[in-house]
């Protein structure tokens, strides 16, 4: 037996997926055709021996998505979706260019260079990735 309690947080959470991953679709697109205009796409497709723009932007979705689900899971714990998209992008900023990549690039973590040109550069495109969703998924779980 199913309780309409239940019904109704699975038709939120079922939203809040559907919105979540909308959302990173379209900011991964717009990220997307930034990072292989300035040459980014080949070096995520290096992260796995291949040299092909499609298995780039195949690693730029996966990493988009994941990214835009747990932005969809920080609204859990709040509605104030802009805020939540800055808190986001510093997040995945960190997470992304200044740990995670470095480290499977055998260049050990960015963090003594946060502060470069280069980082700053990808702290404000995090950010307009992370903005972008949360543009999208406000206006998708608020119709």
């Amino acid at each position: 037996m199913v309780v309409s309690g239940q019904t109704s947080n699975v038709s939120i959470y079922s939203r809040l997926v559907k919105a979540s991953l909308i959302g990173s679709t379209v900011a991964g697109v717009l990220f997307g055709i930034y990072m292989q205009v300035t040459g980014m796409i080949p070096v995520l497709a290096s992260l796995v021996g291949s040299e092909s723009l499609l298995v780039g932007w195949t690693i730029h979705m996966m990493i988009s998505w994941t990214f835009g689900l747990g932005y969809g899971a920080m609204t859990l714990l709040s509605s104030r979706y802009y805020l939540l998209g800055v808190v986001h992008g510093v997040l995945i900023w960190v997470i992304g260019p200044l740990l995670v990549m470095p480290l499977m690039m055998r260049m050990g973590p960015m963090f003594g260079q946060m502060f470069a040109g280069a980082q700053l550069m990808s702290l404000v495109t995090h950010l307009a990735f992370s903005l972008i969703l949360a543009a999208v998924f406000s206006r998708l779980v608020r119709d």
